[in-house]
């Protein structure tokens, strides 16, 4: 099998721009339920001013010509087209750097750290497989190990033997298991949220009673979300395929899927998301899924797993740093039972998109965690 890496290029037809724009003027749009505010679902007169000005005032070329800036590659990995930004930095001996990106964002997300992080890292930024530019997938079986032996591969393909990985959402999930199936080669591993195990829940009145009230904050809101968000994983993980049909012919309904989320989990939650995250910033995220048609896919991928809510991966031993925010679920007491925790930062802002919505903090701490692990200093 080939192991040929080639450029890329986005370049979007002008055709294609020109049917979306087509879409959304003649959007049907349903009718408007009691209240119209989120507890609903997106408002509609909400989601009515952003597909106004997704198609009359957003400029796909200037996004376009913002990504096609880095220098971006595809390769084939295990039968799967990967794509991915390649970054180096201006050190020769930099520390090379793996960011995961998760659901549903992709590799938009860390545009904003991209030129901080170069400054001490060589920065690979791979699209998930059946995300974006790396989608559709090609066959099933695209588990967070799987996900882990392909950018261990990419790693090896880039002539890069050691490195260390950051992620958030999925991608906090898969940056700790590259550790696991390669923890001779990797130096550390950063997430934001948390690495999981989540707690095994429901939780005892007595193990309630020995947590911190932090702790006992994100257990409730861990509860909370599983009464009140899991549908959407439920569709995804069931019904991918169904659900594509309508994401992938309605830019709307595309928009509505993935705007729903970014209001749960930016913060504070009770904040429109595009006073969180730049209007643009977020519409170019979106535009990645519509472009490429990889709703279904990315569904598919992202929760189709095989591992539990609670379940408990090996431990590799690797160094592993943790910047848990405002929003974010994470708990170190569980974490410690399948990682090797050596740093958790606790903070009291942020959400769960964190390279989006606090890339300074992500940046330095990213920096400072592998500042400690690594014998030459950034």
């Amino acid at each position: 099998m080939s192991e040929e890496i080639k450029p890329f290029r986005v370049d979007i037809p002008q055709q294609q721009l020109d049917d979306l724009r087509e879409r959304l003027e003649r959007t049907r749009w349903p009718a408007v339920l009691p209240g119209d505010d989120w507890d609903t679902g997106v408002p509609t007169a909400w989601l009515k001013e952003l597909a106004d000005y997704w198609r009359t005032g957003y400029d796909w070329r200037l996004a376009e010509a913002e990504l096609n800036k880095h220098p971006q590659f595809t390769t084939t990995i295990d039968g799967q087209r990967v794509h991915f930004l390649h970054v180096r930095s201006a050190k020769p001996d930099a520390l090379p750097l793996v960011l995961t990106h998760g659901w549903p964002g992709s590799v938009v997300e860390f545009l904003d750290v991209i030129e901080p992080l170069s400054a001490d890292f060589h920065l690979v930024i791979p699209s998930l497989p059946g995300f974006g530019f790396s989608g559709p997938v090609s066959d099933s079986g695209w588990t967070v190990e799987r996900i882990a032996r392909a950018w261990a591969e990419l790693m090896r393909r880039l002539g890069y033997e050691r490195f260390g990985v950051q992620g958030g959402d999925i991608g906090a999930a898969v940056s700790p298991e590259v550790g696991r199936v390669a923890p001779d080669r990797v130096v550390g591993v950063h997430v934001n949220g948390g690495p999981g195990p989540m707690p095994p829940l429901p939780l005892s009145e007595e193990e309630l009673a020995g947590l911190t009230d932090l702790e006992r904050d994100r257990v409730a809101r861990i509860e909370a979300f599983m009464r009140e968000e899991f549908g959407y994983i439920a569709i995804q993980s069931t019904r991918p395929q169904t659900l594509g049909y309508g994401l992938v012919d309605s830019p709307v309904g595309q928009l509505a899927w993935i705007m729903d989320k970014f209001r749960e989990w930016t913060h504070p939650r009770t904040t429109s998301p595009e006073l969180v995250i730049d209007r643009d910033r977020l519409l170019t995220n979106v535009m990645i899924y519509w472009l490429t048609g990889t709703a279904g896919s990315a569904a598919y991928v992202g929760y189709a797993q095989d591992a539990g809510w609670g379940a408990v991966a090996a431990n590799s031993g690797v160094p592993t740093g943790v910047i848990a925010f405002a929003h974010d679920i994470g708990i170190r007491r569980y974490a410690e039972t399948a990682n090797t925790i050596t740093r958790w930062v606790d903070v009291d802002r942020g959400g769960h998109f964190a390279a989006l919505e606090e890339p300074e903090l992500l940046v330095a701490d990213v920096r400072e965690f592998f500042r400690e692990i690594v014998s030459d200093p950034l």
